[in-house]
């Protein structure tokens, strides 16, 4: 494997190929229908056409990363769930029997979970970029060390790598973790500077009347940790976790190889949010799912300048919005394969009609 470094992978990230985007744009609008009738589908096929990790938009292989790991702050009552949760669902996953397992298997997408830190003894045949099982309490002090987080960053990034080279050409984000979206309500918090309380939610069904005290933790975690909201780094090593890490690992990694990132919910926007503060050219690759229905979801996205597809109040997470997703991205590729042209149809629309 060949190393890389911090600066090296965001160097690599390259804007889209806007002279094949204007081609692709001039073959959609030569299909038989009226000019934009097929609305965000056409520019999903365009914004793919010009990513240059894309040299065709037949047979695309889709996979889901999905990074699974632990949070010490489940130690400070922001949770429902057992701890031993996060473990036992990554095993559910190698079983193919989660929920973005099996509505990845309906989108002909393909999963990985990775053991990022999980909180327990290795799992069998679950893939591990595990430092250290599970990450600090960030209402106590920071989640991991400055150096941790690069380490992981850059292992998920080359984990990226090494999917493009087994065929992989669409990624897609995904989490497993107990109490992770108290983590990604500091990291949004910090990286829109927003108030805490504008972004915490319930996640796994936490009981409203502990919606204050989870707050009163994520702003804790950001007096004490300090984190450099110029630094998104700094921000994912104080007040982040490995989850989140990792799958902002996955975004810069498939950008710096040319190739799509579908993002899924809370927890990828936060990664997302980071990714795109290390290297705004990335957001270009970055195709946003569905609208969570976690509080601070819409800030986020507003901040990120994304426009989800999808609006269906879920809150799922593990991916499960970018499995969806992901027939989006077969039909963008349908049409802008399989569709008839006008010119050989027989059939002529007025120059004047405008693209809706």
């Amino acid at each position: 494997m060949i190393h890389i470094t911090l600066q090296s992978l965001l160097d690599a990230i390259q804007p889209l190929n806007q002279a094949k985007m204007e081609t692709a744009a001039q073959h959609i609008d030569s299909l038989v229908k009226p000019l934009g009738s097929l609305g965000r589908l056409e520019a999903l096929a365009i914004q793919l056409s010009g990513m240059p990790g894309i040299l065709d938009l037949r047979n695309l292989q889709k996979e889901i990363i999905v990074m699974c790991a632990d949070h010490g702050v489940y130690d400070e009552g922001v949770a429902i769930s057992p701890k031993n949760v996060t473990a036992i669902q990554a095993r559910n996953m190698l079983q193919g029997i989660t929920g973005v397992c099996v509505l990845a298997k309906n989108s002909g997408t393909q999963v990985l979970p990775v053991d990022i830190g999980i909180d327990g003894d290795p799992i069998d045949n679950l893939l591990s970029l595990k430092l250290a099982r599970g990450c600090g309490n960030i209402a106590q002090g920071a989640a991991m060390q400055y150096t941790q987080a690069e380490t992981l960053l850059l292992a998920s990034a080359q984990l990226v790598q090494q999917r493009i080279a087994a065929g992989v050409s669409v990624f897609g984000v995904g989490e497993l973790g107990i109490a992770n979206t108290t983590p990604a309500a500091a990291v949004i918090s910090v990286l829109t500077g927003s108030d805490p309380h504008d972004v915490v939610g319930q996640g796994a069904n936490l009981p409203i009347e502990r919606l204050m005290h989870k707050g009163s933790v994520v702003r804790q975690s950001i007096i004490v940790n300090q984190p450099n909201e110029n630094d998104a780094l700094d921000v994912l090593a104080k007040v982040g976790g490995f989850d989140l890490v990792g799958m902002t690992g996955v975004i810069l990694g498939a950008a710096a190889s040319g190739a799509p990132v579908v993002l899924d919910g809370f927890l990828s926007y936060a990664s997302a949010l980071a990714a795109c503060q290390m290297a705004p050219i990335a957001r270009n690759y970055c195709i946003p799912s569905h609208l969570s229905a976690e509080k601070g979801s819409g800030l986020a996205l507003q901040h990120l300048r994304l426009q989800p597809y999808l609006h269906l109040d879920l809150r799922l997470g593990e991916g499960s919005g970018a499995a969806i997703a992901m027939s989006l991205i077969d039909a963008a590729c349908a049409i802008y394969c399989n569709m008839g042209q006008l010119a050989s149809s027989g059939i002529s629309l007025p120059e004047q009609i405008s693209k809706a």
